[in-house]
């Protein structure tokens, strides 16, 4: 039974405030910080009345877990956009800013640390991303003899996290991001597991955040804090890329190696790499999923 079923026959059975004495056990169980949170519609329908009262709560508890007010916002997709990213290998040296930037930007724990991107350092000669090693310690990079690729959510066409979800926590939006929502998410992980890109992350414990490192720029959708007991992963920083800024990710690489845009625009410079650059991969294309997250060579 799904939480909305469950609260539709609860409300209709015993009345809204026998219901909510009950749930008074419920809400510690699932760290929920009020009855309104239990209780909140699925996000497909909320009314803008309901949403305003819902990102009020929000900020709310932010300013009471870390004492400052955040400006929390819904944002929408745009009409006649489908992003993508595109990331130039001959470029990238494997400095990981673009992980700790991610980190920054979204609100992502940090004992223990959540990182949405892993930056493989893989051999020359091989596309094999088994062989692969995401906890390289160099003391300088890049190192000869090798080359870096980092991973993070890809954004499929075709999401294969978003079917096995039991609840629709998790769904794809028409301008190609993949979202969640971290008030309905239950925390069962079938998500990550079917995953092939192992671009989910669960907060097993409760996120910890120091309270002179919070963005307050947040989104309903994207790097709001989550708590314990639920899923989260890149979102292509829906907070920034929806009124029309980069990524972080992209904003901190130091040699250009990301590219960022709309597919749909034919003159956008993501269009013009897919066109003209040597494109080697969706990665994992053989399993169907359709990234939108494409590695590319320089000519």
């Amino acid at each position: 039974m799904s939480r909305r079923s469950f609260l539709r026959g609860c409300a209709a059975f015993g009345g809204v405030s026998a219901l909510a004495a009950s749930l008074a056990p419920l809400r510690e169980l699932g760290d929920y910080t009020n009855t309104d949170q239990f209780l909140q519609k699925y996000y497909k329908e909320l009314t803008s009345s309901d949403m305003t009262k819902v990102i009020a709560r929000i900020e709310s508890e932010v300013e009471r877990q870390y004492g400052i007010r955040p400006h929390v916002r819904d944002l929408k997709p745009m009409d006649g956009v489908e992003f993508v990213y595109a990331l130039n290998l001959t470029r990238c040296i494997g400095c990981r800013k673009c992980v700790h930037a991610c980190v920054k930007e979204n609100n992502q724990s940090r004992s223990p640390e959540i990182q949405y991107i892993r930056v493989l350092k893989m051999p020359h000669g091989s596309m094999d991303v088994e062989k692969g090693n995401h906890n390289y310690d160099s003391k300088q990079v890049p190192e000869k003899g090798f080359f870096y690729m980092p991973i993070q959510c890809q954004q499929c066409k075709n999401p294969p996290c978003v079917k096995v979800c039991p609840v629709n926590a998790t769904w794809q939006e028409k301008d190609g991001i993949t979202v969640i929502d971290y008030d309905w998410c239950i925390g069962c992980r079938y998500c990550e597991a079917a995953c092939p890109y192992w671009a989910r992350r669960f907060n097993f414990t409760k996120p910890q955040i120091p309270k002179d490192r919070i963005n307050p720029d947040m989104s309903y959708l994207g790097n709001r804090p989550r708590k314990q007991g639920v899923m989260e992963k890149c979102h292509f920083c829906i907070q920034r890329t929806r009124v029309g800024k980069y990524p972080a990710c992209l904003e901190a690489c130091p040699v250009g190696a990301r590219k960022f845009g709309n597919i749909l625009d034919p003159n956008s410079e993501v269009s013009y790499i897919l066109r003209e650059k040597r494109v080697f991969i969706q990665l994992k294309e053989e399993m169907g999923t359709s990234p939108r997250f494409f590695y590319y060579f320089d000519k």
